[in-house]
């Protein structure tokens, strides 16, 4: 199967052809922020690697690379939470990638049970160094009906 991607032979070909051109990291990664496609949130943070980018585009299902796994994950295969992809970006210089989806199942992207992976606010000035405050979100599903039998991975 011929590759999407184009060698990178140029910053002129990079910023303003119209040749896909990706900057994977030095492990082989490029970092992807993922938004609802109807309301903007931030749903979560990945990366990819060549593969996970390449069935994204080829399936129009996000797909993304585990670090703390090291392998190639399907969004919602597990869950049934997969992420349609609606539009794809690069950066300008072809090292980020921003994906805006509508989310199947139950509408959450956090394997925790939030809709989004950033529930979490951090304390800032005056109250710098205080606890994480969890916002107003209430858990969409229950992990360990969505994974049973599944551990909750320890990521240190």
């Amino acid at each position: 199967m011929k590759s999407l991607f184009q060698e990178r032979t140029s910053i002129l070909q990079v910023e303003e052809s119209d040749n896909l051109a990706p900057r994977f990291d030095a492990e082989g990664l490029i970092p992807v922020v993922t938004t609802d496609v109807a309301t903007g949130e931030l749903l979560m943070h990945a990366y990819m690697n060549a593969l996970a980018l390449e069935k994204t585009i080829r399936t129009g299902e996000a797909h993304y690379w585990s670090r703390s796994r090291k392998c190639l994950w399907h969004k919602g295969g597990t869950s049934g939470l997969v992420q349609f992809v609606e539009d794809m970006r690069v950066d300008d210089d072809q090292d980020c990638v921003w994906l805006r989806v509508k989310v199947g199942g139950l509408g959450a992207s956090c394997h925790v049970g939030y809709r989004t992976c950033f529930y979490r606010s951090v304390p800032l000035r005056e109250e710098a160094g205080g606890p994480l405050q969890t916002q107003d979100f209430e858990k969409v599903f229950d992990p360990d009906v969505v994974y049973p039998g599944a551990a909750n991975p320890t990521i240190l």
